[in-house]
Parts: C-alpha cells; sequence; structure tokens
C-alpha cells in the first residue's frame, strides 16, 4: 500500500476504465469488523481512499489499519488533513481523472456527517456516485455500552446534536419535555477544559437539562470511543455525572474520545447488561511473538476475548543450509526406509510437505509410515496434509516429554522397522530423541529447517515492550523467549507472562521473568484460554475488593521485573 506517495497509480490500469466513481462508505463506530460487505467491496475495488477522521486517530490506529489492510496493495492514501481543507474537490477530481474514489466517515455518511454535501456536489459534476450506509453510533454505541434503547414500554426516543455543524443551538428547553430517552451527541470535557470546535462540557448539558425540568436523578451514561477496545462507560446520573467522570479518568489514567450521551431510564439496566467492556482481557494490548501466518488464528481467539493482539516476529523460518538431508529423508519415506515419522512442530510438517509436492508427491508418500505429533497445533497440520495422527501424547502433558511417555518401545518380533524419522529445527531440545533412542529405536534426526532470529521491531513497540505498554506478552516456545529479550529486552515488569509449557516456563525463568500464566496444555489455543482465565480472575479480584478495574499497563511503577 502506497499512503501519500503516489496519487496517480499508473494510467495502465486504468486505459479500459470507465469513468470515475466516487464512493461515501460508513466505517460504522469501531471495528472493521463492523463494515457492510459493500463497504468493503468498495474499499477493495478503490483507487484512492481518505481514511475516517477521528479524535484520538492515533488511539483508534489498530482499526484504521484493519480497514486499509482491505485495499489493494497499490492504493493511494490521502489523509484528509492534507487535503487544505477542501476535501470535496480533491475528490471531485481524482475522480475526473477516471479513478475510483472512496471517502470514508466514521458511523454512517448520511447520518450525522457532512456526507449529503459530496453526494450533492458529485451529482452536480455528472459524476457517479454511491453510498454505502454505515452501522450509526447512535444505536451501535448504546448497544456496545449495554443500553437498552427502545423497548420495556419505551416508545420514544430524541437524539440531540450538542455541536451542531450549523443552523440552531439545541433548545434544552424543549428536549427536556416529557421523558423520552436522549442520545446526544457532541458533548465533550466540562467547561473549563474545552477545545477549540468543541461542544458544550457534560457539566453544561446536566445543568441545561435539570434546569429544563428533567430530575437531578435521572440515570445518564456517557459511553467514550465506543466500538473500539478503548471503550469506557460511566454510568451516574444527571446531579453526579460530572464528579462520577473525573473520578473515572483518574481511576483510569486516560481520557479516550470520542463520546456519546444517553440520558434517561434505560441506562439503568446497564449494569445488567453490559457485555462487551467485561470480555476477560477487554482492551488488553497483547503481544504475541510470532508471525502474521503463524498467530491468525490465537490472534482471532485474543480478539474474542477482547484484546488487541500486536504480532511481533521472533523468529525468521530458514530451509536448512544444505538439501541433502530431507532429501535422503523423502527417498527414506518413499522407499519404506521408516516405520515411524515424529513431528514436533507445524514448521516441520510444512517442511516435509513443501519438500514432497516439490518432487510432484503428496501424502501417500506416508503410506504404512505410522505418525506421531506433539500437540494439538501439529496434529491439525498433519490432518491438514490428509494423514490422520497414530499417536498424540495425553492432553494434559503435550510436549516431547509427554510423547516419550506414551511411545511403544521397539520390539524386533513385532515392529518390522527399527527407524524413526525425526524432523525438526537446527536448534530443537534433544529430549524426545533421547527418549526414543532409550526406548530402543534407531533415529534419523534430521534439520528440516532453521530457525533465525528476527530483526528488531520498530522503536515505539520496543519501547512499548519494556515500559510497561503491553498488558501480556505470550511465549509459544522457549525460543520466542529468548530471541524477544535479545531483539527487544525484558518484559516490564507489570505485563502479564504466558507461557504455553513448562519447558517455556523455565526459559523464561532463566531470564529473569515472573511468569503469570502456564497453558494447561501445549496448544496455542489452551494458552488464550488461560490467559483469558487470568484476566478474568483478576477483574473479579478488583471489583470484590470494590477497586477499578485495570489493565497490567495501568499499573507501572517503572522497575523492571524481577522473580
Amino acid at each position: 500500500m502506497n499512503a501519500n506517495a503516489n496519487p496517480h497509480p499508473e494510467e495502465s490500469r486504468h486505459s479500459t476504465r470507465e469513468p470515475g466513481h466516487v464512493a461515501l462508505v460508513g466505517s460504522g463506530p469501531g471495528g472493521a469488523e463492523l463494515l457492510t460487505l459493500r463497504g468493503a467491496e468498495l474499499l477493495r475495488r478503490a483507487d484512492v481512499v481518505i481514511p475516517p477522521r477521528e479524535p484520538g486517530a492515533e488511539e483508534l490506529s489498530p482499526f484504521r489499519q484493519e480497514l486499509l489492510a482491505l485495499c489493494s496493495e497499490d492504493v493511494s492514501v490521502v489523509e484528509a488533513a492534507d487535503c487544505g481543507g477542501d476535501v470535496e474537490t480533491l475528490v471531485l477530481s481524482r475522480a475526473r481523472e477516471g479513478l475510483r474514489v472512496v471517502r470514508m466517515y466514521s458511523g454512517d455518511p448520511l447520518f450525522g456527517c457532512r456526507g449529503g454535501e459530496l453526494v450533492a456536489a458529485c451529482k452536480e459534476a455528472g459524476i457517479e456516485v454511491e453510498v454505502a450506509p454505515g452501522v450509526s453510533s447512535v444505536t451501535s454505541v448504546p448497544t456496545f455500552g449495554g443500553v437498552p434503547l427502545l423497548g420495556d414500554g419505551v416508545p420514544e426516543l430524541r437524539i440531540l446534536h450538542a455541536r451542531p455543524h450549523g443552523g440552531k443551538e439545541v433548545d434544552w428547553q424543549e428536549s427536556a419535555a416529557g421523558d423520552a430517552p436522549l442520545v446526544i451527541l457532541g458533548a465533550d470535557a466540562p467547561a473549563g477544559e474545552a477545545v477549540e470546535h468543541q461542544g458544550p462540557g457534560f457539566d453544561v448539558v446536566c445543568k441545561s437539562l435539570i434546569a429544563a425540568g428533567r430530575p437531578a436523578t435521572t440515570p445518564v451514561a456517557v459511553v467514550r470511543a465506543g466500538g473500539t477496545t478503548r471503550q469506557t462507560t460511566v454510568t451516574s446520573t444527571l446531579a453526579r455525572l460530572v464528579a462520577e467522570l473525573k473520578s473515572t479518568d483518574a481511576k483510569n489514567h486516560h481520557v479516550t474520545a470520542p463520546a456519546l450521551m444517553i440520558v434517561g431510564a434505560p441506562v439503568a439496566r446497564q449494569a445488567d447488561l453490559s457485555w462487551y467492556e467485561t470480555r476477560p482481557l477487554f482492551g488488553w494490548r497483547v503481544l504475541v511473538p510470532r508471525t502474521k501466518e503463524q498467530a491468525a488464528s490465537l490472534s482471532d481467539q485474543l480478539r474474542n476475548y477482547g484484546a488487541v493482539p500486536e504480532e511481533v516476529p521472533t523468529i525468521s523460518v530458514e530451509p536448512p543450509r544444505t538439501p541433502q538431508q530431507m532429501e535422503r529423508a523423502v527417498r527414506g519415506l518413499v522407499t519404506g526406509r521408516y516405520q515411524w515419522v515424529a513431528f514436533t512442530s507445524v514448521n516441520a510438517v510444512k517442511a516435509i510437505r513443501e519438500r514432497l509436492e516439490s518432487y510432484g508427491l503428496d501424502a501417500r508418500a506416508f503410506a504404512g509410515v505410522k505418525v506421531a505429533v506433539v500437540g494439538e497445533a501439529t496434529a491439525q497440520a498433519v490432518r491438514d496434509f490428509g494423514i490422520q495422527p497414530d499417536l498424540e501424547p495425553p492432553q494434559d502433558a503435550q510436549s516431547s516429554k509427554g510423547l516419550v511417555s506414551v511411545w511403544p518401545p521397539y520390539d524386533a518380533e513385532i515392529d518390522p522397522i527399527e527407524r524413526v524419522l525425526l524432523p525438526r529445527a537446527d536448534i530443537a531440545t534433544e529430549t524426545l530423541a533421547a527418549g526414543l533412542d532409550g526406548l530402543g529405536w534407531e533415529i534419523d534426526d534430521v534439520t528440516a529447517y532453521r530457525t533465525v532470529r528476527a530483526a528488531p521491531p520498530p522503536q515505539p513497540v520496543r519501547e512499548a515492550i519494556k515500559g510497561g505498554g503491553f498488558d501480556a506478552v505470550l511465549f509459544t516456545s522457549s525460543s520466542t523467549v529468548r530471541n524477544l529479550v535479545g531483539i527487544a529486552g525484558k518484559p516490564h515488569n507489570t505485563t502479564a507472562i504466558a507461557v504455553i509449557g513448562p519447558e517455556t516456563e523455565k526459559t523464561a525463568i532463566e531470564f529473569g521473568l515472573r511468569v503469570d500464566v502456564v497453558a494447561p496444555k501445549a496448544s496455542v489455543s489452551a494458552l488464550a484460554e488461560a490467559l483469558s482465565e487470568y484476566g478474568a480472575a483478576k477483574r473479579r479480584e478488583a471489583i470484590d475488593a470494590g477497586k477499578p478495574v485495570l489493565k497490567p499497563s495501568q499499573k507501572r511503577r517503572g522497575r523492571r521485573r524481577k522473580l
């Protein structure tokens, strides 16, 4: 993707293209998963994209990255702030050049946004225009906050914008009439803390509603950064809201934006219906020291727990320096040299599979050979290749040691072949090879791939690791511990350390880390689940003690982790 670098994609791409096209795409209130299918399709086809401009853009940058990841690699990304205040002119000029332009809006382009002005301009200029509606913050943010807007005998809802783009100001006297719930957009910090172009403070809104006749005890909620993993919801009354917000901000050490205010009886149900912010790892920034390809399923699982995973590769998987060993191993599989093949990692399965396929072979090369695997992830990789594993360790001991514990000893009378193929990394431990040797088997220990330390991550990531910017780090092997510390330094003492098994735990302790979570079995899924259980337990402890629920990164004290 080329951001702000090449505003004019190569003309050859458009030599047969129809006239330009403008699409207004509503991005919804938060994550890219709330984007409509039509919106995603328009992004994929776009030549030029103008992302949504949000308050607190740095905090929402992961969301922007998710959106832009849907675009083609050569898309031109133009920031609205770089248009000299005239986005409309830029959009029209690019469209006249025959380009497909997408202008994105938070929420819905025609609800509380100025999308209507761009639609009118396109129609006047004779340019084809389309609007892909987005999920509006008016309905979605209360849902993310656990506030039901209609129902339970509530027939009416009023929507107000405390900071309108133009026209008359809000008539609070009229708005406060009756008891219909109010959804208020555009309110901001208390008076005295306002910044340029900011709307009336929450204190002004509350005082205005009370003065206009709403009882001071009316329930009210403020949902900040709704639909994102930085969402915070504060519930109170009109009389006490401002004090409650100040107290909450002091406890949580940060203020998130934008904010939506809900006034009325439905707020009373928020405590019972809160579902988003109560997820066990809500808002946790979790470092996953694996490549994006390796971390895909793990990151998805962490997101389901409410976390914000960040993949930071610590190793690079490379082929062996010389191919002779692997060539002999493949010939041995085909010619019946082995009784068993033992896989101790997904990378080992991948290396053997790629070597076989390079010779035009497939899973049939394993005919007559028994296959053993060290854990669930490796077993799934073998199944994906079309092979059903014959031997796995117990669920509570998925490791090389656990596999040795269930491996049958060699018996010359019933075993036609005594040889085992063990394809593995160049730095793998000797546990399995030594154990099988002790059971009487002959081992062909083959280097299937090399693990090379990855380049250091960007400086902001290194600073976050050492400074407590991450809430948790997941270590999926001993090598990830060694390599992460080597390229980025030790995690901060407040960061939760989660490891995949006893061997990884031992390595972490050797490096001076205090281990908080050990997966009950050697699988990344179990590791993520164990971390979620740890987060849930910490949440319960805080609630039972009457303390605010804080993430580990909110407890920094400036010291490094010690045993």
